[in-house]
């Protein structure tokens, strides 16, 4: 039997291809651009077939009579069984001209050729998009009801479905899938669309929460979808069903699932926080629609918008079809596969799979270069206090991948050894003695490095004080308050603006700051540390908001407990769950190549957000380790107390792991 195939390089179309292939003395001829003519030897590899079973037809879609030249026509005369078009634009964000062109011309072009070369069947793979925004049940045997096509994609997927109906002489079958998802055996898919878009989403709450943390998320309408082997095992079984001309076949999903279960089913297979709470889209339907269209087209609402769809990896308009108003009867499909064991399989069955092929192959950050060598080589890097601790362990990072490495700092000796011990391993470390809490010198460093370097790329604010004693330790020591404020708020207020002029210049930097824990889950013992970051946090969330259209990038750091000289006096650490420098630099490292806003552990978002929700449990759970853990021995030494001893007890050893990280 012979075949023709518009689409054969396509998702479904080559799959169809090679389930058609299947059949005995099965034979292949398939649309090909000259320009695609490469490929054909990839095609039959993944056929498994040779030249006598696919043989390619040079053409073009948008050309009358699909610009087969006619030695190639008279070839096919009176040859071909089935003529199968699937050759379309597939993707709501393509622009409306494009869409024309192809789904509307060309399937016109392609219905005058199949008669022209006298085919027995044409079969048309449409979607269920021809359908539009219908508000109820769309029936297989319905049209002309179609609704609400104002979208280019439904409106030439509808009139594409109208040329086979009105004008193809040959008597033709029409199948309508719905939105196809990856193999449902091997999650294989070729682009993201349809649920593909909250992918990331998913990808970014798991990365926040843990996976038993309950979520926010949306619900809306049922959302039909099916994966791409259904749809070929069933269009290759009703294609060859004998009686079934002039019908039309939903390849649906006879139990869609609502948005927000479908959501979930995926977030399971990721690990994801999953959407205990939904927010229902159709409340939002109360609102005009030519106020909503008035509203978008306010600039800060167009920007914030885009703003935040760009962030999520969702496409401007997704919203418009959350709430998806349309179901899908398929009675005439459920007939024509019984007995034939071709079913839908449950979503669930398969999830994980979609999500480990989409993780591995179609996740959009595969493919920007995100190594860190990709982001700093050639560029300027200034560290403070990198003489020690994270500062150090970044520094090499940096080196390592090819930056021009400055740091600043007070110690000479000790810069000075750093910097003979990079050279040693074969690396550069630009060093500057001084004391940013001290005006002055901060100025002047700032001139001499705009002088020798031009200005910096990036800045990574990370020289810093702690003190840990509580405020009841702390009445006689405001000093202590002034000392972490001057060097943790004001000296790095002061190095950044005197940078940021030059990167304003260039309209690129990024300033990295290296903030704590403690912020987000307001630590006890801490109130001048804290404080201090806290403030340097909120300038930083002022700036960004300045500096958005500027081309430079604020990022802030919520830095865990790290084994450092700073926290070194206090013994206890010595024996609870702490970052090494290497690993803190690993964060660093991700803020630079990713340019997220902010970096934080999973505890310290959850900290932040039960003080934002239940302020009173966060009290007590901080209380119980501020009473767990007392001041040590120097901070209490004044007041005649036991202070902290050197040995935790198992219940400090408990707690500690528990709340891994958390400043005590």
């Amino acid at each position: 039997m012979n075949y023709f195939i518009t689409g054969a390089s396509g998702f479904i179309g080559k799959r169809l291809v090679k389930k058609l292939l299947e059949r005995d003395g099965s034979v292949v001829y398939f649309l090909v651009r000259t320009m695609e003519a490469d490929s054909i030897a990839q095609l039959r590899s993944y056929w498994n077939a040779d030249e006598n079973r696919t043989i390619p037809v040079m053409g073009d879609l948008t050309q009358p009579l699909l610009g087969i030249s006619k030695a190639d026509t008279r070839k096919l005369n009176k040859k071909i069984t089935h003529f199968f078009h699937l050759a379309a634009v597939y993707d709501l964000k393509a622009d409306a001209e494009t869409q024309q062109r192809a789904n509307v011309d060309g399937t016109r072009n392609t219905v005058q050729f199949a008669e022209s070369i006298g085919s027995k069947h044409f079969h048309l793979f449409s979607s269920i998009a021809s359908a539009g925004l219908f508000e109820g049940l769309f029936r297989e045997d319905m049209f002309e009801e179609a609704e609400n096509l104002d979208h280019p994609y439904f409106r030439t997927k509808h009139d594409s479905e109208g040329i086979v109906r009105r004008e193809c002489k040959l008597p033709w079958r029409i199948y309508r899938p719905a939105i196809v998802v990856g193999d449902s055996r091997t999650g294989e898919m070729d682009k993201i669309d349809g649920p593909y878009y909250f992918f990331k989403l998913i990808q970014k709450m798991r990365k926040l929460l843990p996976s038993w943390v309950p979520a926010v998320g949306i619900e809306g309408g049922r959302i039909n979808v099916v994966p791409v082997d259904f749809v070929v095992a069933a269009v290759d079984h009703i294609a060859h069903l004998r009686n079934e001309d002039g019908k039309c076949f939903h390849l649906t999903d006879p139990s869609p699932m609502r948005v927000g279960d479908l959501l979930n089913t995926i977030s399971r297979a990721a690990h994801a926080p999953e959407m205990a709470f939904r927010i229902n889209a159709a409340l939002f339907g109360f609102i005009p629609r030519h106020m909503r269209k008035a509203l978008m087209a306010l600039t800060p609402v167009r920007r914030i918008r885009h703003a935040i769809m760009k962030d999520l990896g969702l496409p401007d308009d997704i919203l418009t079809f959350v709430n998806y108003p349309t179901r899908f009867d398929c009675r005439e499909t459920t007939r024509a596969l019984k007995g034939s064991d071709i079913a839908v399989p449950p979503l669930d069955t398969y999830a994980w799979r979609l999500w480990d092929y989409w993780e591995r192959h179609l996740d959009p950050d595969l493919s920007i270069d995100r190594t860190l060598k990709g982001q700093v080589g050639g560029k300027v890097v200034l560290i403070t206090g990198a003489s020690s601790g994270i500062g150090k362990a970044t520094a090499w990072k940096m080196a390592e991948a090819g930056a021009t490495v400055l740091t600043i700092a007070r110690d000479k000796e000790q810069l000075e050894a750093t910097q003979r011990e990079f050279e040693a391993a074969g690396h550069s470390l630009g060093i500057y003695i001084g004391d940013i809490t001290e005006y002055a010198q901060v100025d002047a460093l700032v001139a001499q490095i705009l002088d020798e370097h031009g200005g910096v790329d990036i800045l990574i604010n990370n020289a810093g004080r702690s003190i840990r004693r509580a405020i009841e330790n702390s009445f006689d020591r405001f000093h202590d308050f002034e000392r972490t404020m001057q060097l943790n708020y004001f000296g790095a207020l002061r190095l950044t603006m005197g940078l940021l002029p030059r990167m304003m210049e260039k309209k690129r930097g990024h300033v990295i700051n290296i903030s704590s824990i403690g912020v987000l889950t307001n630590a006890p013992r801490f109130s001048a540390y804290v404080a201090s970051k806290a403030a340097m946090d909120s300038w930083t969330r002022c700036a960004a908001s300045e500096f958005a259209d500027r081309g430079i990038e604020f990022t802030t750091i919520n830095m865990p407990l790290v084994r450092t000289p700073m926290i070194a006096p206090t013994k206890l650490y010595d024996h609870v769950p702490t970052l090494s420098p290497e690993d803190a630099a690993g964060l660093i490292a991700d803020a630079v190549v990713h340019k997220r806003v902010r970096i934080a552990t999973r505890l310290g978002i959850f900290g932040q957000v039960l003080h934002a929700t239940m302020p009173r449990v966060a009290q007590i759970v901080m209380n119980t380790s501020f009473r767990m853990f007392p001041d040590s021995h120097a901070a209490k030494e004044k007041k005649g107390g036991l202070g902290l001893p050197e040995m935790p007890s198992a219940d400090q050893i408990a707690f500690s792991q528990i709340m891994r990280g958390i400043h005590f």
